[in-house]
Formats: structure tokens, sequence, C-alpha cells
């Protein structure tokens, strides 16, 4: 189940950083509106991140949550801000998901 709740903390960074991509490109209501969404899943991700630690790892806790926002970030950023979508950048998005997939196999718990 903290898997799950860590999996869940990983989204939720993702919704936080694209939050901010938003409020960059917003002003007026709509800046405060995404501003608002991002306080929201930031201080959801911080909480579940904190509930996965009463169980996992520290440490593997964290790189998981990490390694899901970095990846779902750079994901979001390809498909909906245009950021290009190079050899090497995708080369080392799956680098990073089977390091992932790699603590989740090797993680005591």
């Amino acid at each position: 189940m903290n898997w799950f709740i860590l999996v869940i903390a990983g989204l939720c960074e993702v919704a936080f950083t694209t939050c901010l991509g938003k409020a960059k490109e917003a002003v007026g209501s709509l800046y405060w509106t995404w501003m608002g969404a991002f306080l929201f899943f930031l201080t959801l991700s911080m909480v579940l991140l904190y509930k996965a630690t009463q169980t996992l790892p520290l440490g593997t806790a964290y790189a998981v949550w990490t390694g899901i926002g970095a990846v779902g970030t750079v994901l979001i950023g390809i498909v909906f801000f245009r950021e290009p979508a190079t050899f090497w950048r995708l080369f080392f998005i799956a680098t990073l998901i089977s390091s992932i997939v790699g603590l989740k196999f090797v993680s005591s718990h």
C-alpha cells in the first residue's frame, strides 16, 4: 500500500511542477488559480511522501518520488510545453525509469 501512496505522491509532484509551468504563462486571476493548485499539490505530495516513508526506506522512497517527478515532468514538458524530445533526453528518461524499477525490486520492504 505504501508503494501506491508513493506513486501518488510522485504524480502530485508532476502536478505541482506542471502548475508552475502554467502559472509562468498565466496572468491575473488565472495566475493565482495555478499558484493555488501548485500549493495544494505540493502539500499533498509532501504529506503522501511522509506517509510512505513510515514503512519504506527513506532513501529509496525519496529516490523513487523524485524519479517519478522528474520523468513525469519531462514528459509533460515534451507533450504540453513543446520541449525538445531528443534521443539523449529519452535515453536518460528510460535509464531513470529502469533505476526506479530497480530500486523497488531491491528494496527490503
